[in-house]
C-alpha cells in the first residue's frame, strides 16, 4: 500500500487510533518519528487521551402533562385558603383594639347566659334580666380592679422595706458558700488597698488652709444655684393629665359592655346567622346541636370561672395565713392564671414565692408558700376537676401549647388567658359545622381517625399489643362482643376493601392476620363479664369507641356460659369450628369469633380456608364438634360458599352450619338469599349475632333471655 494510500486510510480511522497513524505517515513508513509526527503528537495524545464519543442520542425532553380540573381546583382552593388564613391572622392582630374586647364580650355573654335564662324562669323580662345582670357583673369587676388598685399600691409602698431582708439572704446566701475562709477574706482585703492605691490625687487646693489673701487680689467666685419651674398647669390640663391613661381602658370596657349586652339580647338571632353562614342543609339538626354546644359551653365556662374563683380564694386566704403581704393580690392573680394551662399556677406562684424572700428574714414563709400550691393545684387539678366537669374541656395537648402561643402572640398576655376558652369555641362549632370540621380535627382531643381506622392501622403497622391495651380500656365500660363488632370487625372490613381493589399483597395479608392472631392472644383471659360502670374509662380513643355502643346493644347482654350448663354433645374439646371461608382476611374475622367464643364458654378452634379443599376437608379433624361457623367477609363468591357448606355437609352431617356473612353493607334479606343459596342453617351478620345463634344453638336460649333481662334492670336502676 502506497504512502497517499496509507494516508487516506488514516482520515477514517478512530480518533484513538490518530496517534499511531501520525507516527506511521511521519516515519515515511519506516517506523522512524519525523519533525512532522512530534508536531501532530501533541493533538494526537490529546485526543487518544479523550474518551471515545460515538453518536449521541439528544436528550428527550418530557412532554408537558397539563393538570387535570380536579387537581387545577385543589391547587387554587389550598392556595386561596392560605390567602385567606394570612388575611385574618393579619386582622386579628392589627384590629387587635376591637377583636380583644368582641372575644371578651362573647366569652362573657357565655358565662352571664345562664343567669339571665335563670332570671327569665321566674318571669322577668328578658331586657330587664340581661340589663341587671350586665350591671352586676361589671360591679363585681369593678370593684375586683379597684380592689387590686389598692393592693397594688400598698405593695409599691412596701417594697423598699424588703431590699435590706433580701441584701442580708444574699449575704447570708455567699457566707455559707464552700470555700469562704481565710483566703477569700484576704483577697478581700488586697482588692481594699488596691482600690485605695488606684485613687487619683487631689488636685491642690487654690489656698492654702490659713493663707491671708493680698490686698486687691479678687478670691473665689462662688457659683449661683439656678432652679427651673414649671408654671403651674391649669384646670384643662391637670384634667387632661387626669383622664388620658383611662381613656383606653373606660373605651374598651364601653365595647365589652356593648357587646354583651346586645349578644345576650340577640342570642338566637346570631344563631340563625351562623348556620346560614355555615350552610348546612340539615336546620333541625343543626339548631338543636348550637343550641347545646351553647349550653354545654355556658356550663363549662360558668364552672370553671367558679372553681377558678374558689381556687384563688384558698390560695389568698393561705398565703394570708402564712402572712405574705397583699395576699388579696395573689390570690386573684391565681384565679386568673389558672385559666392558663400547665404554666397558670406556676406563673402565679412566682410571685409570693419572690416576696416570700423578701419578707421573711428566714426560710420557713418560703416553704410554707410553696408547700401550700404543691398541695391545693394538685388537688384541685386531679380530685375537683374531674368530679365537676369531666377530666378534659376538649382540647388536645399539643393544642393547648399551640393555642396559648398563637394568641399571646396576637394578642399578649390577655391573649394567654383567651387562648383556652376561645380555642374551645372553634373546637365546639367543628364539631357541629360541617363545613367547620378541620377545626375539630386540628385542636380536639378526640383521635383524627375513627377506632376501626386506627385498628386497622396497627393491624397494618403489625402493632397488636397497644391495639390491646386500647381494648381493654374500652371494656372497661363496654362489652368484648361489641368492641370486635363496632372497632375489629369494621377494621377487617376495611382492609378486605383494600384487598378488593388490590392494595394488600399476600405479606400483608398474612402480616395482618398474625397480627389477629397476637391481639386475640392478649385478650384471651377476657371472659367478657358485664363490666363495673363506676370503672370509666379516661382514654380518648376508647371513649370515642364507647359513644358508638348503646347500652342496651344485643351484644352487651350475652351470658358466660360454664360448661356443666352445656349439653352432652357440647361438652367436647372444642365444640365450635371457625373456618374461613376464603382469604386470610376471613381467617382473621374466625380467630376473633373463636376467641370471642371461649370468653362466652363455648371453647372454639380455628381452621384455614384451605381447610375447605377437596383434598383437605377429608382430613379436617371433627371430633367433638357441634357447630360450624364458616366466615366470610364479601358476597363476591355464593358457589363458594354453596360448595363450601355441601363439604362441610359431607364431613359434618350432624353438625349445624352457621354461614357468617360480615358484609360492610349488610341487608337482611340479601343475606337471607345468600343463606338459602348455600343451603347453611343459619346466617349471622356480625360476630355478637353469631355467638348469640351458637347459645341458641345449645338451647340455653333461657340464660340468654335471663342474661338480658337482669342486664336491663342493671341498667335501670343505675
Amino acid at each position: 500500500m502506497s504512502l497517499k494510500g496509507s494516508a487516506t486510510a488514516v482520515l477514517f480511522l478512530p480518533a484513538r487510533n490518530l496517534c499511531a497513524a501520525n507516527l506511521l505517515v511521519g516515519s515515511g513508513g519506516t517506523g522512524k518519528p519525523s519533525i512532522r509526527a512530534a508536531r501532530s503528537n501533541t493533538r494526537a495524545a490529546f485526543l487518544c487521551g479523550r474518551p471515545r464519543y460515538e453518536k449521541q442520542m439528544p436528550l428527550a425532553r418530557q412532554p408537558f402533562k397539563p393538570r387535570s380540573t380536579e387537581e387545577l381546583m385543589a391547587l387554587l382552593s389550598a392556595v386561596a385558603t392560605a390567602i385567606l388564613a394570612v388575611i385574618i391572622i393579619s386582622m386579628l392582630y392589627f384590629g387587635r383594639d376591637i377583636f380583644v374586647p368582641v372575644a371578651l364580650a362573647i366569652l362573657l355573654s357565655f358565662v352571664l347566659a345562664p343567669l339571665v335564662g335563670l332570671l327569665q324562669r321566674i318571669s322577668v323580662p328578658r331586657g330587664l334580666a340581661v340589663v341587671s345582670v350586665v350591671i352586676l357583673a361589671f360591679g363585681l369587676i369593678f370593684a375586683m380592679g379597684s380592689l387590686l388598685a389598692t393592693q397594688l399600691t400598698q405593695l409599691a409602698g412596701d417594697l423598699p422595706r424588703y431590699q435590706s431582708t433580701i441584701s442580708e439572704k444574699i449575704q447570708s446566701f455567699r457566707d455559707t458558700r464552700a470555700g469562704r475562709g481565710t483566703l477569700e477574706r484576704a483577697s478581700d482585703m488586697l482588692k481594699d488597698l488596691s482600690k485605695e492605691l488606684d485613687k487619683p490625687k487631689d488636685a491642690p487646693s487654690a489656698r492654702a488652709p490659713g493663707t491671708v489673701l493680698a490686698p486687691g487680689v479678687p478670691g473665689p467666685v462662688a457659683p449661683v444655684p439656678v432652679e427651673v419651674r414649671q408654671p403651674d398647669p391649669g384646670a384643662l390640663e391637670s384634667l387632661r393629665t387626669l383622664i388620658s391613661p383611662l381613656v383606653h381602658p373606660l373605651a374598651t370596657t364601653g365595647i365589652i359592655v356593648i357587646f354583651v349586652i346586645f349578644i345576650l339580647l340577640q342570642r338566637e338571632d346570631l344563631r340563625n346567622r351562623l348556620i346560614r353562614l355555615a350552610g348546612s342543609s340539615d336546620l333541625q339538626r343543626t339548631t338543636a346541636a348550637l343550641d347545646d354546644a351553647a349550653s354545654r359551653l355556658s356550663r363549662l365556662f360558668l364552672t370553671q370561672l367558679l372553681l377558678n374563683g374558689a381556687f384563688g380564694v384558698v390560695i389568698g386566704t393561705g398565703l394570708w395565713i402564712i402572712g405574705i403581704p397583699s395576699a388579696i393580690l395573689w390570690g386573684i392573680l391565681a384565679a386568673a392564671l389558672r385559666f392558663v394551662p400547665y404554666i397558670g399556677a406556676v406563673i402565679a406562684a412566682a410571685f409570693p414565692l419572690a416576696l416570700a424572700v423578701a419578707v421573711d428574714p428566714g426560710w420557713s414563709m418560703l416553704l410554707w408558700t410553696a408547700a401550700l400550691f404543691l398541695v391545693v393545684e394538685p388537688l384541685v387539678g386531679h380530685v375537683v376537676e374531674p368530679m365537676v366537669y369531666g377530666h378534659s374541656t376538649g382540647l388536645s395537648p399539643v393544642a393547648v401549647v399551640a393555642s396559648a402561643t398563637f394568641w399571646t402572640a396576637l394578642w399578649g398576655p390577655i391573649g394567654l388567658v383567651l387562648a383556652t376558652p376561645l380555642t374551645v369555641c372553634l373546637v365546639v362549632l367543628g364539631r357541629h359545622v360541617e363545613r367547620l370540621e378541620f377545626l375539630d380535627v386540628m385542636f380536639g382531643d378526640r383521635p383524627a381517625l375513627s377506632p376501626p381506622e386506627i385498628f386497622y392501622q396497627r393491624m397494618l403497622a403489625g402493632d397488636p399489643t397497644e391495639a390491646a391495651e386500647k381494648a381493654e380500656e374500652f371494656l372497661k365500660e363496654r362489652s368484648l362482643a361489641s368492641y370486635y363488632d363496632e372497632v375489629a370487625l369494621k377494621g377487617l372490613q376495611l382492609a378486605q376493601a383494600d384487598a378488593e381493589r388490590g392494595a394488600l399483597d399476600r405479606e400483608r395479608l398474612i402480616k395482618i392476620r398474625d397480627a389477629v392472631s397476637e391481639f386475640a392472644g392478649d385478650l384471651s383471659d377476657q371472659d367478657d363479664r358485664p363490666p363495673a360502670k363506676e370503672s370509666a374509662t379516661t382514654d380518648a380513643e376508647a371513649s370515642s369507641a364507647v359513644e358508638s355502643v348503646a347500652e342496651n346493644a344485643v351484644s352487651e347482654h350475652l351470658p358466660v356460659l360454664s360448661k356443666e350448663t352445656l349439653p352432652p354433645e357440647w361438652q367436647g374439646e372444642h365444640p365450635v369450628l371457625c373456618v374461613a371461608g376464603r382469604s386470610l382476611i376471613d381467617e382473621a374475622a374466625a380467630i376473633m369469633l373463636a376467641q370471642l367464643s371461649t370468653a362466652h364458654g363455648l371453647p372454639a378452634r380455628v381452621e384455614a380456608a384451605e381447610a375447605l379443599s377437596t383434598t383437605n376437608v377429608f382430613r379436617l379433624d371433627t371430633s367433638g364438634v357441634a357447630i360450624v361457623c364458616l366466615v366470610y367477609l364479601d358476597a363476591s363468591g355464593p358457589a363458594h360458599m354453596r360448595y363450601a357448606v355441601r363439604r362441610l355437609r359431607r364431613k359434618l352431617p350432624s353438625a349445624t352450619i352457621i354461614l357468617g356473612c360480615w358484609l360492610k353493607e349488610a341487608d337482611p334479606a340479601a343475606l337471607e338469599l345468600l343463606r338459602e343459596g348455600a343451603k347453611a342453617d343459619l346466617v349471622a351478620s356480625s360476630l355478637g349475632d353469631a355467638l348469640k345463634l351458637c347459645i341458641e344453638a345449645a338451647g340455653l336460649k333461657d340464660q340468654l333471655q335471663e342474661s338480658s333481662t337482669q342486664e336491663k334492670s342493671t341498667t335501670v336502676a343505675a
